[in-house]
């Protein structure tokens, strides 16, 4: 059974998790575990890989809870940089060689009774906030950005797919985050 958080509840679990609290640590589990294995299974492509990334990420989560800053990104992004971090990390090492699997067949094995993370999400105002700003980036960097983040696509698998240096691909994403940064904290 998932429970579902609010920004804030998130955030202030994170911050007591980060303090040594068990059971707010238990709440941030199972508040996020099915987003967090969501994001490693479309990495990884495989679902004990996927759950071994994602019994890594918890470990980081309880020891690196402290330095959570609500001010600089919201839980849940915070939480999903370190999964998608991790999962990538994985990738690389070569321990995984990724199968693409549909996103469609990833949900049925993972399905949730409580609303999915692209349902909740869309209704939340940092998305809103978020598309905004990216519709401000031109297309390119946009797209970039998307892909790399929601996708999971490795910077070397962009600059391949858009025939640019990876240098040169490194540079639109910094760049364009550093643009999403200054739109979203206006």
């Amino acid at each position: 059974m998932s429970a579902i958080l609010t920004r804030d509840e998130l955030a202030m679990a994170l911050g007591r998790a980060g303090q040594g609290d068990r059971a707010a640590f238990r709440r941030v589990y199972e508040a996020t575990s099915a987003k967090l294995l969501g994001v490693t299974l479309r990495i990884l492509a495989d679902r004990q890989l996927a759950e071994d990334v994602l019994q890594d990420t918890y470990l980081t989560v309880w020891r690196k809870a402290d330095s959570f800053d609500a001010s600089r990104a919201s839980p849940i992004t915070w939480l999903v940089t370190i999964a998608r971090n991790r999962a990538i990390d994985r990738l690389r090492s070569g321990a995984a060689m990724r199968k693409s699997t549909p996103i469609d067949e990833a949900a049925t094995v993972i399905a949730d009774d409580a609303p999915s993370p692209a349902q909740a999400l869309e209704t939340g105002d940092d998305v809103r906030r978020l598309n905004d700003c990216l519709g401000q980036l031109d297309e390119k960097t946009g797209g970039a950005i998307r892909t790399a983040f929601m996708e999971g696509v490795t910077y070397d698998a962009l600059a391949v797919r858009e025939n640019v240096p990876l240098g040169t691909m490194k540079s639109w994403i910094r760049r364009g985050l550093m643009r999403l940064r200054m739109c979203l904290e206006s």
